[in-house]
């Protein structure tokens, strides 16, 4: 299937559990290997290179993560980590007492 770069600009995103992302705000791509390599949902228009990296980290999802793109887009990826009070530790020691 083929889409229009253009057609992807506002589009909603969305993870396969249903959580809104955001909107695709800008697309980045890498002219060298001529593909997509990122969506960002807030524009690039950083004052330093510490903030565009932060937008970059925080505000962006690699293409490779996009499952679909067709009305919105959706986006897979690894499961964010369980907070530090749900964690378990790896191993269990037990003593007999």
């Amino acid at each position: 299937m083929t889409m229009r770069l253009s057609k992807l600009f506002g589009m909603d995103i969305y993870t396969n559990d249903a959580q809104y992302k955001g909107k695709v705000f800008d697309v980045i791509i890498n002219l060298e290997k001529g593909r997509l390599e990122t969506i960002t949902t807030e524009a690039l228009k950083a004052r330093s290179k510490q903030e565009a990296k932060k937008i970059i980290s925080e505000k962006s999802i690699p293409y490779k993560n996009v499952k679909s793109a067709k009305d919105i887009v959706i986006v897979g990826g690894k499961a964010s980590p369980a907070p530090e009070a749900e964690k378990q530790p790896a191993h269990y020691r037990y003593k007999r007492r």
